[in-house]
């Protein structure tokens, strides 16, 4: 089964009113929902993150950072936070980041991105080659998943991207970034992938144009639904 991963982000960063968000979606039947490292006031991420439990739901937080120490700073948020899942962060950190995993057994699943990434919001280079090759070297180092930004990247075809990918890399791998119509969503659910995260398409109301927050996200249910 897919899982549809609902962020409570715009631009690759956590809303201002991501607790009030959280608050019309939690009885839709959603079961995933994340943030970003960046965005809230510590404390808020806080009661964000155990209502996020409260309400029996996985809790996924994707690191956007550059930055060697940022990036650790956000696993031990994420740690301290008891949060399920650890998504994003840059593909030159990831050995640092699985070593202190390992080293402290620590219980966060690490799906972090492969490929070249730049630019912020996120984009994806390199071509599919090299994208698989270093998801290759990623697996071995012991990653949960991946967080793959396919249709991020501007100058691959992202549909052939994301085929042979699946193809080769046999891990739960998260499709991120862009996912803002039908057709995406049912191409991510018909190639079987682990999941996919929805961020700015649900909060600018793109999928249901009249439609509140809630009613976007119950949408993307339904979608997900069909397309099993």
């Amino acid at each position: 089964m897919t899982h549809f991963i609902f962020m409570l982000t715009h631009h690759d960063v956590t809303v201002k009113n991501a607790l009030e968000i959280f608050e019309e979606v939690k009885n839709t039947g959603l079961e995933c929902i994340g943030c970003k490292n960046i965005g809230l006031p510590e404390d808020e991420l806080k009661k964000l993150v155990k209502s996020i439990k409260d309400a029996g739901m996985m809790s996924f937080m994707e690191i956007v950072t550059y930055y060697r120490k940022e990036t650790l700073e956000a696993l031990r948020k994420a740690d301290e936070l008891e949060i399920d899942y650890l998504i994003g962060g840059m593909p030159f950190f990831t050995d640092t980041v699985m070593d202190v995993i390992k080293k402290e057994k620590l219980g966060v699943k690490y799906f972090p991105y492969v490929g070249g990434i730049v630019d912020h919001p996120c984009v994806l280079k390199g071509s599919i080659n090299y994208i698989i090759e270093d998801a290759k070297r990623t697996v071995n180092l012991g990653v949960a998943g991946i967080n793959l930004l396919a249709y991020r990247h501007r100058e691959e075809d992202p549909h052939l991207l994301l085929r042979e990918f699946i193809k080769k890399i046999k891990i739960p791998t998260i499709v991120a970034g862009d996912i803002n119509s039908y057709e995406r969503i049912r191409e991510v659910t018909g190639l079987g992938y682990w999941g996919f995260t929805i961020g700015g398409a649900i909060i600018e109301k793109k999928l249901v144009p009249r439609g509140t927050i809630a009613d976007q996200v119950k949408a993307v249910l339904n979608e997900v639904k069909r397309s099993r």
